[in-house]
């Protein structure tokens, strides 16, 4: 498989078979992803992997407990204006009616936005973390680990889902995991091989054309596509 394929093929997975891939495997993926750049080699990404009896634990404890009043960090701008709040709305519109889970059925909702605490199933969770001192250039650096991770694990047919929603988690993550107060938990992700047969698994975001979005000056004309 070549980059191009992985970006292609690669999408946010919400229903993980049970299966667990080899350790080998998986540190490989973190270990290769740490080939990411970062501003200065900072290399400020920490990642905690875990699966089997670690990871039930950290789940167990999430369903007995609820999220967080407030996330760790604001996971959407406040009063989010267009292009992106319409953006945002035809995502959640199109997850909910793949699921057949009717616009104003609000505990559906709920429980749905509850499955982020469960991983969606997936046998490994993988967790990343950084110092609080650390600034937006930094976590920039992280997605940009986070982005290598997803795409490897796609090379190698395995899945992954992005979450931010373990913001809402953070104070329980970090008790588990036994992170000091000084670092602070970016994201989740799962990790793991998809259930095909799960319909969720059929939902493919749109993107918007690059004439929405970009531009390109200086090119000989015709040759701006």
């Amino acid at each position: 498989m070549n980059v191009c394929d992985a970006v292609r093929q690669r999408v946010s997975v919400r229903a993980f078979k049970p299966d667990l891939p080899p350790a080998s495997l998986v540190r490989g993926l973190l270990e290769q992803a740490a080939r990411a750049p970062s501003g200065g080699n900072l290399q400020p990404w920490h990642v905690h992997a875990l699966a089997g009896e670690p990871l039930a634990q950290l789940l167990a404890r999430l369903a007995a407990e609820p999220p967080q009043a407030e996330p760790e960090y604001a996971v959407y701008p406040a009063e989010l204006p267009e292009p992106w709040r319409t953006r945002r709305w035809r995502n959640g519109m199109q997850l909910y009616d793949v699921l057949g889970i009717a616009r104003d059925d609000r505990p559906a909702r709920a429980r749905q936005m509850l499955k982020n605490a469960t991983l969606f199933g997936a046998p490994v969770g993988v967790f990343i973390s950084v110092e609080r001192r650390m600034g937006l250039p930094q976590w920039m650096d992280l997605g940009m680990y986070a982005q290598n991770l997803m795409l490897l694990a796609q090379e190698q047919g395995l899945a992954t889902c992005p979450q931010a929603y373990w913001a809402r988690c953070a104070r329980t993550v970090r008790e588990v995991l036994g992170l000091p107060p000084s670092r602070m938990l970016a994201l989740g992700i799962a990790l793991g091989w998809a259930d095909e047969a799960a319909p969720v698994n059929a939902m493919r975001t749109e993107r918007d054309p690059f004439e929405v979005w970009g531009e390109m000056r200086g090119f000989a004309n015709g040759d701006q596509r």
